[in-house]
């Protein structure tokens, strides 16, 4: 087969052939089928409607109930005494907190966590009442004392 016959065949597929029977009763009887379908298919949207609106519902409340449980839970913290609670002192002075670590990897962090602490320190003398300070002069001296073990741990 040359180019030609292959053009000539291609030509000869552009032409309208006729279908073998009659394609319009199927085409009814299917669109008559699909209107039957749609007319059952009211009953289980409605029903598909009530089940989504209430797992909306029941995900709201229990966002809701979750969100009060952790508001109720970090107003207990606050509420507690800042003594019983911390064992930060801010009274301390930043030479007794210093902490030189062995490993040249770790002295980068140090260095960041003293001088954190010092700054704690020093806004804490300002406003000793402040919870905050607190919390964050307390997640320092962790984050501090972390160190320590990974160096204890290093060998």
């Amino acid at each position: 087969m040359n180019e030609l016959e292959w053009h000539r065949q291609m030509r000869a597929l552009r032409q309208p052939v006729a279908p073998q029977r009659d394609l319009w009763t199927q085409i009814d009887a299917a669109l008559d089928a699909a209107q039957q379908e749609v007319a059952a298919q009211p009953a289980r949207r409605r029903r598909r409607t009530w089940l989504l609106a209430a797992s909306f519902a029941g995900a709201a409340i229990l966002a809701g109930g979750v969100s009060l449980h952790l508001h109720q839970s970090s107003m207990r913290q606050v509420a507690t005494p800042l003594a019983s609670t911390s064992s930060v002192s801010p009274t301390l002075t930043p030479r007794q907190g210093r902490w030189k670590p062995t490993d040249p990897r770790l002295a980068g962090a140090a260095i960041e966590l003293d001088a954190a602490q010092m700054e704690l320190r020093q806004a804490l003398k300002q406003a000793p009442d402040s919870v905050a300070l607190q919390r964050l002069l307390e997640r320092t001296e962790r984050q501090q004392s972390q160190l320590r073990y990974m160096e204890n741990q290093a060998g």
